[in-house]
């Protein structure tokens, strides 16, 4: 794949207009207030892994409805104090995986929570754990379209309060700083970390990489790759729908929440990725409400971005801002 949208400069300054509804910041106000009046009750269980230098505990949080959602906390086994937490999210079809795929940021000396994503986990990786009860009207194959034509019936709805819910859970874990926590994602979980942070302005840094579910009518436009196909899959069908499924999408769309974010933000975008194509990166990137930011590009990079060289600087801006 060559590079195929705007040339790096008009990427830097892009900053396109969109469809925000004035009652937003009231629609999510709402969301999170009636996901935490079903409680604050989290559950952890010690998992005997026979790891030595790290422990694991099975978590379990209320999330959107009060419905049970599942995480992995991983901690160094001999740390003293309360520690910094990593609340990361999973990309697109991937499920919180076994636990010790999880060892890294524990072995710099964070508490890292991995968090389940309802209703994933059977597309790659090592399984998930947690479902999601809530049905939906006839949608295309995947996540995205799924609620497509209300915003309060849609998938990312719940999965994003899921997220607010999974910071609140890790706050209230005994040994946890609560005023040190990060959120952190690739792709779908980039996403989901960018409206975690725009809607907990008092998360203290985010680390979105490559991220998903940005400027959603720009990456319709551009690729026809998916997630972002299964929209036009939907609407070459239900044609019916449009004005539905463009005002949906407008409560979930991350450049809006971007503009709430007062987070320190470190992204990284990948300028031959046709998943989450460049712009729809920039978009949020540069709508970002929070100075200090920094953005790593890769030119010669599809979705996969930096995939492991991401280690080392995303660690080095936790030490920074956690």
């Amino acid at each position: 794949m060559a590079q195929f949208d705007l040339p790096l400069p008009e990427l830097e300054q892009y900053a396109p207009e969109i469809d925000e509804p004035a009652d937003f910041d009231a629609f999510w106000s709402g969301t999170i207030a009636e996901a935490r009046g079903h409680g604050d009750g989290v559950e952890v269980a010690r998992v005997d892994t026979g790891l030595t230098e790290i422990t694991v505990d099975d978590v379990t949080f209320p999330g959107f409805g009060g419905h049970p959602v599942k995480a992995w906390l991983v901690r160094p086994a001999r740390a003293e104090g309360p520690l910094p937490a990593v609340v990361e999210f999973v990309g697109y079809g991937g499920g919180r995986g076994l636990p010790h795929e999880q060892l890294g940021l524990a072995a710099a000396g964070f508490a890292h929570l991995v968090m389940d994503t309802r209703g994933q986990g059977s597309g790659w990786g090592s399984g998930g754990d947690t479902p999601d009860p809530v049905g939906h009207a006839p949608a295309s194959p995947g996540f995205l379209t799924r609620g497509i034509v209300d915003p309060a019936e849609h998938y990312y709805r719940r999965v994003f309060t899921d997220g607010v819910r999974a910071v609140d859970a890790v706050r209230q874990v005994d040994g946890i700083d609560p005023g040190r926590v990060a959120v952190a994602g690739t792709s779908q979980g980039g996403g989901i970390a960018i409206a975690v942070a725009g809607l907990l302005p008092d998360v203290a840094a985010a680390a979105p990489n490559v991220p998903f579910l940005s400027h959603f009518r720009r990456a319709v436009q551009i690729t026809d790759a998916f997630p972002y196909g299964e929209i036009t899959q939907y609407l070459s069908v239900h044609r019916e729908h449009e004005d539905a499924v463009w005002r949906t999408l407008s409560y979930l769309d991350g450049v809006s929440f971007a503009r709430r974010a007062q987070a320190a933000g470190l992204f990284s975008v990948a300028l031959m990725d046709a998943v989450c194509p460049p712009s729809t990166v920039y978009a949020a990137y540069n709508a970002w409400g929070a100075a200090e930011k920094q953005i790593d590009v890769y030119p010669y990079n599809g979705h996969e971005g930096g995939q492991h060289y991401r280690f080392a600087p995303t660690l080095a801006w936790l030490r920074k801002h956690v």
